[in-house]
Parts: C-alpha cells; sequence; structure tokens
C-alpha cells in the first residue's frame, strides 16, 4: 500500500514516521506479532474524553484503517468523529516516552495529553 495512504477518503487520521518505528518495534515482539495498533476514544480522563492504544487481531464492521509510512492502524466509526484529522505521533523524552495524539478536534486537554475535551 502506497505512504500515506487513507483507505477511508471523507475523514482521516495520520502517523508520523516516529509512531510508525515504534508501532513496527512492538509487532516484532512475539506478543503483538501479526496484529495492528487499534486507535480509540472512551469517555473518562481528567478532560471528558481519554486516548486508548492497543493491539488487536480483529477487525470490525465499523473499523476505519489508516496506513502512512508502512503502518496500518484502525479506529472504530466513533472514535474517528472524534479524531478527524488528528496525527498520532511517537515521543521519546527524557520524562519517559509515549505515544500522543495532535487532535484538531480537541479544545483542551490535560498536562499528560492522555485525555481531551470537545
Amino acid at each position: 500500500m502506497p505512504e500515506g495512504t487513507n483507505l477511508t477518503e471523507e475523514r482521516r487520521m495520520t502517523l508520523t514516521e516516529s509512531a510508525a518505528r515504534r508501532i513496527r518495534e512492538l509487532q516484532e515482539q512475539d506478543e503483538f506479532r501479526g496484529m495492528f495498533l487499534r486507535v480509540a476514544v472512551s469517555g473518562g480522563g481528567c478532560s471528558g474524553f481519554q486516548y486508548g492504544f492497543s493491539f488487536d487481531d480483529q477487525r470490525n464492521a465499523d473499523d476505519h484503517a489508516f496506513s502512512d509510512h508502512g503502518v496500518t492502524v484502525v479506529v472504530d466509526d466513533s472514535s474517528l468523529d472524534l479524531l478527524n484529522g488528528a496525527a498520532l505521533d511517537y515521543v521519546d523524552e527524557m520524562v519517559g516516552a509515549s505515544f500522543r495524539m495532535t487532535n484538531p478536534n480537541a479544545t483542551s486537554s490535560c498536562g499528560c495529553g492522555s485525555s481531551f475535551a470537545v
């Protein structure tokens, strides 16, 4: 699949090269081999919604797949409403490493960046 391919045309989410590299590293581990990263939004966190990242091997009928830098992630339809136009990044800093979302739909977020409000 070509770089930057969006399998869902009207709504989309992207991955940075850093996020794709980290996902590939994790997929090389036995426990995640053959799985894809699922990005989801659920109610909760200190700002109202929180991001969730998990590896999965099952696709649901309402899933949308997005591919960047040779890696595909899956987002369910309801989460995609809140993630449209967002970018998934992986940041490795002195205080720790984590996946981070840059979400244009968020009106505010908590200090740790794992929850947001719309």
